[in-house]
């Protein structure tokens, strides 16, 4: 007998040897699953259903593991294959329900809910807390259906042993925003187990989410630093850092590249998901670090040419070709339009960045078109037409060049660009009108008036804009009489003089002013040349006295000099 229980000693404990073993392996394996390691974490399942075969907990983790990767239909074959194990385990019905809801079969998850909380005894919380975590983690949530599982399992965890029942209803308040509750029910798993890393980072999160971001800050670098291979925390901070940015632009540049390190840090510690490399790719655009965005999304759409978010790729990959620069983005903007034939998935910034690679193509009439709608879908967007614009007046379309940038001034007569805007606007209806005039093809006077109104805005809003003056006084020729001028250009280039000699004399310094100087004096001197001959000639000197070259002035001085031309003798009368 003293041997039988003996015997029955050493087999106790040796299983309790090998549970502890177990237990500590397959703890080792659900932290993996926490910190985001799962090809770590599959790794180790697989082993644990391999050698522990008979045990529908390894099963459970390791489907659970499977359906987190999206592998719906491994998912179920393990949870079948855990079932078939040992069928008083009841959370592997957990799982082929979760996997039901994921494959958007509500009916068929409910049915193996119930088959789960059948084969749980009558105390189980965990099949509830599953069952409720599950209706909370699918894309879509059914917080109605949650709330009674998670609340059964709080109550039938009467003695408050698993803080993971606290961890899930905190999940469930915080991902309907009501963070009050989410963050009491945080606390209370903190309190059961203050080691607890992900309550944590979810209190960070939170901060974040109420842009309290400081707070935030603080609550995710104390995780980092009590576990600094925790991978969600690095991926929180980068999220808070990226919001951070966007509500202070003065310090985007900071903000945004410390994201960008700390996203980087949260693929080192993890799997580098696709998911989680789109989100990088995202932050990449965010932050507008377009080279190594545009080399990032090549290599995702080489690993993943078949993956369905494969078009969100390939709009990135397109969007920072076009801001590189890059000639190949006018086909893959266009390759991305064939496949999505349903306008309606369409977006502002696919009209914009086709309009951009559009416009790197020289083709910039299409580039109007696409930039237009871009604008239409976004009028956050029609700073973009300033580039339409620029690349018209460019191509000396003034006419059309004229249209936008009036476009681009109704519609954001206060944007960054917009003093740049009226001045393009005057002097492309300066030069429409000029190349009409010469082609004798009798403009429309009102061009020079809609051009003198867009430059005289400059003049009250930017005294010290030269070329405003200067483009003002070359409309007021145009607008005189030609015939027998009458001096309307005297005043504009009087105001560039004195802007860049009196009020501003470092200005007539910059070698680009020189030509505006010249070009001021001359016609000064011509304005002058009937009324006021001495004056006349000082603007003639004063030009020749910078650039003694300078022909239009030396000719003035010469015109007006000119002794007048004596009246012709009369022909003497012919001898008879």
């Amino acid at each position: 007998m003293k041997m039988t229980k003996k015997a029955i000693t050493l087999s106790l404990g040796l299983v309790v040897m090998g549970s502890a073993s177990f237990a500590q392996n397959l703890n080792d394996a659900k932290k993996a699953i926490d910190a985001e390691q799962y090809a770590k974490a599959t790794s180790m399942l697989k082993s644990l259903v391999s050698s522990q075969a008979g045990k529908g907990e390894n099963y459970f983790s390791l489907g659970d593991v499977y359906l987190r990767n999206d592998y719906v239909d491994s998912a179920k074959a393990v949870f079948n294959k855990g079932i078939a194990a040992d069928p008083k385990y009841a959370l592997n019905y957990v799982g082929l329900g979760k996997a039901e809801l994921a494959s958007n079969n509500p009916t068929g998850a409910k049915a193996d809910f119930d088959k789960a909380i059948a084969a749980a005894s009558k105390k189980d919380y965990l099949p509830y807390m599953y069952i409720g975590k599950a209706y909370v983690e699918q894309d879509k949530p059914d917080f109605a259906a949650a709330l009674p599982m998670l609340q059964k399992a709080d109550e039938l965890d009467a003695a408050d042993k698993d803080p993971e029942t606290f961890v899930a209803l905190g999940d469930f308040y915080a991902a309907q925003k009501k963070n009050s509750e989410a963050l009491s029910n945080y606390l209370r798993a903190l309190n059961m187990n203050e080691a607890q890393v992900r309550p944590k980072v979810q209190i960070g999160r939170m901060y974040k989410e109420s842009r309290a971001f400081p707070e935030s800050e603080t609550q995710l670098k104390e995780v980092i630093t009590a576990d600094p291979n925790y991978g969600p925390a690095y991926r929180e901070i980068a999220e808070l850092y990226m919001q951070w940015a966007n509500f202070e632009p003065a310090n985007f540049a900071a903000k945004s590249t410390e994201a960008i390190t700390n996203y980087k840090k949260y693929l080192d510690l993890t799997d580098k998901s696709f998911d989680a490399r789109l989100r990088y790719a995202q932050f990449l655009y965010y932050a507008k670090d377009f080279k190594a965005l545009e080399t990032e999304t090549a290599d995702l759409a080489k690993l993943y040419p078949n993956n369905q978010k494969a078009l969100v790729i390939q709009r990135l990959q397109a969007y920072s070709a076009a801001e590189n620069k890059n000639p190949e983005s006018l086909k893959l903007l266009t390759d991305f339009f064939a496949k999505n034939s349903d306008t309606t998935r369409l977006i502002a910034a696919d009209y914009l960045y086709l309009g951009k690679a559009q416009l790197l193509a020289n083709q910039d009439s299409l580039a109007l078109i696409s930039i237009t709608k871009a604008v239409a879908k976004d009028s956050t967007n029609v700073e973009a037409l300033e580039d339409v614009g620029k690349a018209l007046y460019g191509n000396k379309k003034y006419a059309q060049a004229a249209d936008v940038y009036k476009n681009a001034i109704k519609l954001n007569p206060n944007g960054k660009g917009s003093l740049t805007n009226y001045y393009y606007l005057g002097s492309a209806n300066y030069y429409r009108y000029a190349i009409a005039d010469q082609a004798k093809q009798n403009p429309d006077k009102k061009i020079l008036v809609e051009a003198d109104s867009a430059l005289a805005f400059i003049n009250r809003t930017a005294p010290d804009f030269t070329l405003a003056y200067i483009t003002r006084g070359r409309v007021a020729r145009y607008m005189d009489d030609q015939t027998n001028p009458k001096g309307l250009v005297i005043p504009f280039y009087q105001q560039y003089i004195d802007l860049v000699t009196v009020k501003k004399p470092e200005l007539a310094t910059q070698p680009a002013e020189k030509r505006n100087i010249l070009e001021a004096y001359a016609n000064l001197g011509y304005a002058y040349m009937n009324t006021d001959k001495t004056k006349a000639a000082d603007m003639f000197n004063k030009a020749l006295a910078i650039d003694p070259s300078y022909t239009n002035a030396s000719n003035g001085l010469k015109a007006l000099t000119a002794p007048a031309p004596k009246a012709a003798a009369k022909a003497a009368p012919k001898k008879k």
